[in-house]
């Protein structure tokens, strides 16, 4: 128990010691070095120095040459059990003990460290001027406590009792809920984050950094392939072959690519969901413990509230995407056109063909009389009339013909050669061939840049009007309305003690907080009650201002002194106080370890 005080560094040890034992072996100083290893702190006190063996003395001892303190030692002289037991009291045996000093003179020369009122003298000097140099640092730590405390206790507040101080009360709670939203929303709150973003910066994030830049990165023709865009084409055209490129896979396609924004941008709606369910979290988390009913009914009602809001935000954004994909707007400034993609596209296809010419130079053309001939179908890429009857358009001599057919075919002959024609019936899933023509590879290209050109007007619009929307029906709205809102589901009066009624546990926090700013007031009142010039001390002391004989200090409150009967009461045996009688009929001695502990813990 004593090590728990004395460990502090603002706590003077007062190490009280036997003259007639060994020094070395004293359990007061035993325990002090463990604590104050250097003796700085400590001061030595010598008793039962008239009851010495004959021819030994503490001279040494009051010296510090056997084990030295900083603060040295004082040798003092104590009532006897028998002096207490005749009720002598405090100044005669200070009187006594004065004659005892007097009569030896070894002790000639160190009256400045012999006698009880020499040590109160020594105390009263190493007090003030330990108070002296630990009161600002106390009184700084005991004011920040003081601020916190106090700022604890505003926290819990008090308890309203009557409904209509429970009205108020709620109505506060509600409106500086209402502004913690706003504020958390806006950037304007008082803790604002330096570790991370928080409140509207995290909604700007989301459309900043996730949404628009997600769907930057989104290709226009990541789901579209040029085979997609031919075949669309031909499905277009019916039975005919198209002489200009058709606008309807054009739409087709570009509607298609646009419905794809429409999952980005509903998921985006529920992440600023989420984050102003965050932020709801935070607002007045600390004020709102106290009450956890009133705390959940806000929970439910802002939640339900949230999510009525995200209701129409989602819509709007479905209507919007919507809208781009019924109007295919081609007249848009910014949409290149049809003949600007013609132009584009002839600029690619000559860029590439010049790009080639240099792979063919030095290759001398074949002419058409150096083609070797072919038998059965044509090498041409006409497919006509002729190929029916297996004759080929680029038709021999006649004597060639007559030295090849050994003899004419008659007409039965031919008739039954023209019934033997059978063509193959279509499969079921019919596709173009693989290889395309110049005109679908021209076809393809061109549609693929009016479908970019158009995307990425739709893209930037969507990009605008979606955050927009947002903002609009879910976060602005919250703003606006939740206020009101709290007002029409919470503010009724059949519900205000039920709402603000507080656990047990709340109560009893408020009490010892309650208790501990009384006690931290108390104790700053009575630091600044206490002298802090060292020239107090030093205007003198006066034997006859108390009975006890011992000193007391100009300056110091009455307080810092106890009465009369307190110096007496604890120190004086009776027969109703058997318990500070010693067995010892010489002298009886103090605990073996005094102290004043200053330290800033239970002051």
């Amino acid at each position: 128990m004593i090590l728990s005080y004395i460990k502090h560094e603002t706590c003077i040890i007062l190490a009280v010691s036997p003259g007639n034992a060994d020094l070395a072996n004293s359990d007061a100083l035993q325990m002090a070095r463990i604590v104050d290893p250097d003796g700085s702190r400590t001061i030595g006190v010598i008793t039962k120095l008239d009851i010495m063996d004959k021819g030994t003395d503490a001279r040494r001892l009051l010296l510090g040459n056997v084990i030295p303190l900083k603060l040295g030692y004082i040798g003092v002289v104590n009532r006897s059990q028998h002096d207490i037991n005749e009720n002598r009291s405090i100044k005669a045996a200070l009187a006594s003990e004065e004659s005892f000093f007097r009569r030896n003179p070894v002790y000639n020369g160190l009256s400045h460290c012999c006698g009880v009122p020499q040590l109160a003298k020594k105390l009263n000097q190493i007090l003030v001027q330990h108070i002296k140099a630990v009161l600002p640092g106390l009184k700084s730590r005991i004011n920040a406590q003081l601020v916190t405390v106090a700022k604890e206790h505003a926290a819990f507040g008090d308890v309203a009792e009557s409904k209509a101080g429970q009205g108020v009360k709620l109505l506060n709670i509600l409106a500086k809920y209402s502004e913690a939203f706003c504020s958390m929303v806006e950037g304007k709150n008082e803790e604002l984050s330096t570790a991370e973003l928080s409140g509207g910066a995290r909604i700007h994030y989301i459309f900043q950094s996730i949404f628009v830049k997600s769907l930057e990165e989104v290709d226009p023709f990541e789901d579209v392939t040029d085979e997609d865009i031919r075949m669309a084409i031909q499905n277009a055209t019916g039975p005919r072959s198209s002489l200009f490129v058709p606008e309807v896979p054009f739409e087709i396609l570009v509607r298609r690519q646009i419905g794809r924004l429409l999952d980005p941008s509903l998921q985006c709606a529920k992440f600023i969901y989420d984050e102003l369910i965050k932020m709801t979290h935070r607002c007045l988390s600390n004020e709102l413990q106290r009450f956890p009913v009133l705390r959940r009914a806000m929970d439910e009602v802002v939640g339900k509230f949230l999510r009525e809001n995200l209701q129409p935000a989602e819509a709007m954004i479905t209507h919007i995407i919507h809208m781009e994909m019924d109007y295919i707007n081609t007249s848009h400034p910014n949409f290149i056109g049809g003949r600007k993609a013609v132009e584009s596209a002839q600029q690619v296809k000559s860029s590439k063909s010049a790009a080639s010419l240099p792979r063919s130079k030095g290759i001398r053309p074949v002419v058409d009389s150096e083609r070797p001939a072919s038998s059965g179908a044509s090498a041409g890429s006409s497919w006509g009339i002729s190929s029916i009857f297996g004759v080929n358009e680029n038709r021999a001599h006649p004597k060639e013909s007559s030295v090849n057919k050994p003899h004419p075919l008659s007409v039965s002959n031919m008739e039954h050669s023209l019934s033997s024609i059978h063509l193959t019936e279509p499969p079921i899933i019919l596709k173009p061939s693989e290889n395309q023509t110049e005109q679908e590879v021209m076809e393809i290209a061109i549609t693929k840049l009016l479908l970019k050109s158009y995307y990425d007007i739709v893209r930037k619009n969507i990009e605008d009007s979606v955050p927009k929307a947002i903002m609009h029906f879910l976060v602005n709205h919250a703003k606006r309305e939740l206020h009101n809102v709290f007002i029409r589901k919470l503010y009724r009066e059949n519900l205000f003690e039920e709402m603000l009624k507080e656990p047990d546990d709340i109560a009893a926090k408020r009490k010892h907080i309650q208790e501990t700013l009384r006690i931290l007031e108390q104790a700053y009142r009575t630091l600044d009650e206490l002298p802090l010039e060292a020239e107090t001390v030093e205007k003198g002391y006066n034997l006859m201002n108390d009975s006890t004989g011992l000193p007391m200090v100009e300056g110091l409150p009455s307080s810092f002194y106890a009465s009369p009967n307190d110096y007496s009461s604890p120190y004086t045996a009776s027969p109703r106080n058997p318990r500070l009688r010693k067995s010892s009929g010489h002298s009886a001695e103090q605990p073996s370890s005094f102290y004043t502990n200053l330290s800033g813990n239970g002051f």
